[in-house]
C-alpha cells in the first residue's frame, strides 16, 4: 500500500510538470550565432545605480518661516523717507525707512525727567549711606532711601526699554542722554540680513503702530513644498533626495505631512534645498523627482526584461546562448527599469529580443 502511494505521488508530480511551462522549460537557451543574428538580439552590459526614482510631483519654493520677517511701525507716525525699496539686498542693522513720530517725543521726554529722577535720588542715596554709617540717622530713614533710589533705577530702566521698543538703539539712547536733545525722527532698521520681498508702504504715508513696512527674507535656504497623492506616500521616507527638473539642485525630505489637503487631496512633503539656489527663487512652481538611495541595484532597458507567470526576467549571454536568471523589478524611469537579483554586474544581456528569446525558452516557437 505505501509503495502504491509513493507511485501515485510521483506520477502527480510529473503530471503537474507536463502542464507546467516553467518546469518544461529549460533555464538556458542555446542558440547559434546564425541564429542569434535572425533573431535581431542585441547584447549590453548592466549598469549600476545606487538610487531609483521613486515619482514625479509639482512643488512650490517657498522661505523658511524662520527666515522670514515682517518689519513693522512700533510708533504711529508718517513716512518720512523710504531707503530700501522691493529687491534689496540688506544687511542686518540696515536703516530702511525714517518716521516722524510725536509720540517718540513723549516718551524722549519722559525718559529723560526719569534719568533727572534717579540723579537727583542717587545724591540722596549716597550722602544717607554715609550718614548711616557715622549713625547720625536712623536705618529706618536709610532704608526709605534705598526703596526710593531702587524706584528710581526701575524708572529708568523701564523708559529706556520703551525707547527701545519703540525702534531706538542703544546708541541713539547713549546720544539721547548726552545731548538731552529730543528727536521725532524714527528710524526703521533691518532685523536681518536679507533681500526685501515687498514694500507695503509709500513715503508721505500715515502709518498706525505695528502697521507693516517691510517683507525681509534670508534666501540663503529655501524649503520645497511638494504635493504628493496621498497613494504614493507609503514609498516615501525621511531623508529621499529630490531633484528639481531641469536645473542641478537637490533637496533632502525633512517632513511628511499627515494631513490631506482638501482642495487638491494631496499630502505635504517638505524639502530642504542645499547647494546654490540661483537656479529657482521663492514663490515659483516647479516640477520635482523623488529619489531614494538602494544599497544596489541595476538599470536596464525595458526591453531586455520578459515577464511570465507573474515574474520578471533577463537574459545573460553565457558561451552556448543565455540564461535565463529571475529578477525583481524595484523602479521605473522612463524607457528603463531599475532591477536587483543575483547579479554581480559583470554579466552581458540581451537588451534586445527578450520577447523572441522567451517564445524558444518557453518552447512556443518564434511567437510569444
Amino acid at each position: 500500500m505505501r509503495r502504491y502511494n509513493y507511485f501515485l505521488i510521483l506520477n502527480l508530480i510529473g503530471c503537474l510538470g507536463m502542464f507546467s511551462p516553467m518546469a518544461s522549460a529549460e533555464n538556458t537557451v542555446q542558440l547559434s550565432k546564425d541564429q542569434l543574428d535572425n533573431l535581431g538580439i542585441a547584447v549590453g552590459k548592466l549598469e549600476f545605480v545606487k538610487q531609483i526614482p521613486l515619482l514625479n510631483a509639482p512643488a512650490k519654493v517657498v522661505v523658511p518661516t524662520t527666515q522670514e520677517y515682517i518689519v513693522s511701525a512700533s510708533q504711529v507716525g508718517l513716512v518720512s523717507k523710504l531707503i530700501a525699496t522691493k529687491g534689496d539686498q540688506v544687511k542686518k542693522g540696515d536703516l530702511l525707512a525714517q518716521l516722524n513720530s510725536p509720540d517718540l517725543l513723549s516718551m524722549q521726554r519722559s525718559y529723560l525727567k526719569a534719568v533727572n529722577e534717579l540723579q537727583l535720588g542717587s545724591l540722596a542715596y549716597q550722602r544717607d549711606k554715609k550718614l548711616v554709617g557715622e549713625g547720625v540717622i536712623a536705618d529706618r530713614r536709610w532704608q526709605e532711601t534705598q526703596s526710593q533710589y531702587n524706584l528710581f533705577v526701575a524708572g529708568v530702566n523701564e523708559q529706556k526699554q520703551l525707547l527701545s521698543i519703540a525702534g531706538m538703539t542703544n546708541s541713539e539712547i547713549d546720544r539721547l542722554n548726552k545731548t538731552h536733545q529730543l528727536s521725532g525722527l524714527l528710524n526703521v532698521y533691518a532685523p536681518i540680513s536679507g533681500v526685501v520681498i515687498e514694500r507695503m508702504i509709500a513715503a508721505g504715508e500715515r502709518v498706525l503702530m505695528l502697521a507693516p513696512l517691510y517683507r525681509i527674507a534670508n534666501l540663503n535656504e529655501l524649503w520645497l513644498e511638494i504635493n504628493v497623492p496621498p497613494e504614493r506616500v507609503a514609498n516615501l521616507k525621511l531623508g529621499d533626495q529630490v531633484k528639481v527638473e531641469n536645473t542641478p539642485v537637490s533637496a533632502e525630505i525633512i517632513l511628511i505631512g499627515q494631513s490631506i489637503n482638501p482642495e487638491n487631496q494631496t499630502l505635504l512633503v517638505r524639502a530642504i534645498i542645499s547647494g546654490n539656489q540661483s537656479y529657482i527663487r521663492a514663490g515659483q512652481t516647479i516640477n520635482t523627482q523623488i529619489i531614494q538611495k538602494i544599497d544596489g541595484g541595476f538599470k536596464v532597458p525595458n526591453s531586455a526584461i520578459a515577464q511570465n507567470d507573474g515574474k520578471a526576467f533577463i537574459f545573460i549571454r553565457n558561451q552556448n546562448g543565455f540564461i535565463v536568471s529571475p529578477i525583481t523589478i524595484i523602479g521605473k524611469q522612463e524607457e528603463d527599469a531599475i532591477i536587483s537579483g543575483d547579479l554581480s554586474g559583470n554579466e552581458a544581456l540581451a537588451i534586445k529580443g527578450a520577447v523572441a528569446l522567451k517564445a524558444k525558452w518557453l518552447g512556443l516557437g518564434s511567437a510569444e
